[in-house]
């Protein structure tokens, strides 16, 4: 399913993407060393259930995962890259840490993702990593314009991770949201411009470059969900979610802080 969001949708989104982008962020300057992942996963819990939203994580259960989900927020450590299931870790000085979070505020989801180094940067590839992701998003929103073609941002994406060196997973990447978290058109992580569906005003996309520092290979944890680098590679992960307006894409999960 595609949709294309009415005005009146459009603005509710604009307040989900807002909402998404602070509970990251307060989540990001409460993350610690010593910080344990089920202590983030409450945390979010608190903030989503304060606001009034709903978690579009906790009852998830496609076929890719390991029944429903049971939490309400991604956290993944080092070579874990995407779904990551918390669990009873405590963050180490030098952790690298990804936190994704999706939520549904009257009836429009968003869905946001950051990395970031907890406590010291013990190894600056992992800088590398992450300024790599956050150059790709904003490579392909630039290319997110009405009338483009979903290829243009997959291209856009591939063009900066690919110059940087980094191989490139087409398994998952990005993906239409609106009243539900997951939808088509599904937007891979490079392509070829000029193919795929038409960028239309009204039109939500998930998008989410994500980079293993030596591998494009994905093994899943015991956990049935926690997808990870096949070498034990440190990952690195940035999304954001925009709307493709007459002018262009406007990002809708940035923080109001």
């Amino acid at each position: 399913m595609i949709e294309i969001l009415t005005a009146a949708q459009i603005d509710r989104a604009r307040a989900t993407g807002a909402l998404v982008a602070d509970i990251l962020h307060t989540l990001k300057d409460r993350a610690r060393v010593g910080t344990n992942l089920l202590d983030i996963d409450r945390w979010a819990q608190k903030m989503i259930e304060d606001a009034g939203a709903d978690s579009c994580y906790v009852d998830y259960a496609p076929s890719f995962g390991s029944g429903p989900f049971g939490h309400y927020i991604c956290t993944a450590v080092n070579d874990a890259v995407l779904h990551g299931l918390p669990h009873d870790y405590t963050l180490a000085d030098g952790d690298l840490l990804t936190l994704d979070l999706a939520v549904s505020l009257h009836g429009i989801a968003a869905d946001s993702a950051i990395s970031f180094i907890v406590g010291t940067t013990r190894d600056p590839e992992d800088e590398r990593m992450i300024e790599t992701t956050q150059r790709a998003l904003a490579a392909g929103i630039a290319a997110a314009r009405p009338g483009g073609r979903i290829g243009d941002i997959s291209r856009a994406i591939g063009t900066v991770l690919k110059g940087d060196g980094y191989p490139i997973n087409m398994e998952f990447g990005g993906h239409g949201i609106g009243t539900t978290m997951h939808q088509d058109p599904h937007v891979a992580n490079d392509g070829r411009p000029g193919r795929g569906y038409v960028l239309r005003p009204g039109l939500l996309l998930a998008i989410e470059p994500w980079i293993m520092a030596d591998t494009d290979q994905l093994v899943t944890d015991a956990d049935g969900w926690t997808l990870r680098s096949a070498t034990g590679a440190r990952t690195a992960h940035s999304e954001h979610t925009i709307a493709i307006t007459e002018d262009g894409a406007e990002i809708l999960t940035l923080p109001t802080r």
